[in-house]
């Protein structure tokens, strides 16, 4: 598997001939967009940093949108959406957190949440995290303090960062005690070597 970070919460996941986009950023953000092409693209928030599904076509690839809470099978991605109520730029909408199984990884995409406190029914189907995707950047979305609880709580094996400027990213790797960790241009990872890890972080380059 080989992931890759596109700004904001926009990221490529690739396993053989599958790729996944998570929050691709539409042309029409603030944030720099980056075209690429993927089977399946998650849409968690209806807002432009992270609706750009049409940017996610390319070539002779074009994604099944998922853009809700539900239960989905596409090809050899599955995937579960849980809504939750979040407030973006000042108003109140739905994020949908998702669980995405490829390559027998367990990912979770929490989305633009601004809050750490998550349903205990959801957090109960969550089972064991691989990969965690988790806002850290404060405003809109999860602070430090409470990234870095709600990081705790999950439990996952390995978390990546998303959705944060330079200070913030400092702040949570000092407060998670990962900082000496360097970006990366990428990561490439087995389901062996996750189960390795406890509590790991990967910082990814933006492109």
């Amino acid at each position: 598997m080989v992931i890759t970070h596109h700004g904001g919460q926009c990221f490529k996941v690739s396993f053989g001939d599958t790729t996944i986009a998570f929050d691709p950023i539409a042309k029409n953000s603030k944030l720099p967009s980056v075209k690429f092409g993927a089977d399946v693209a998650f849409i968690s928030l209806n807002h432009p940093n992270f609706n750009g599904a049409d940017q996610a076509s390319h070539s002779t690839k074009e994604p099944y949108v998922v853009q809700g809470p539900g239960e989905y099978e596409i090809g050899d991605v599955t995937a579960r959406g849980y809504g939750v109520k979040t407030t973006y730029e000042g108003v109140e909408r739905y994020n949908t957190i998702y669980q995405v199984r490829l390559e027998e990884i367990n990912m979770i995409f929490l989305g633009a949440i601004s809050s750490e406190e998550i349903d205990p029914k959801i957090l109960g189907e969550l089972g064991d995290i691989d990969i965690l995707f988790l806002p850290i950047g404060g405003g809109d979305v999860l602070d430090v303090p409470a990234a870095s609880k709600l990081a705790v709580k999950l439990e996952a094996k390995l978390i990546i960062p998303m959705h944060y400027d330079k200070t913030a990213l400092g702040a949570f790797l000092k407060e998670i005690g990962a900082d000496s960790q360097s970006a990366v241009d990428k990561l490439t990872i087995k389901k062996k070597d996750i189960l390795e890890m406890e509590g790991e972080v990967r910082v990814l380059k933006a492109d």
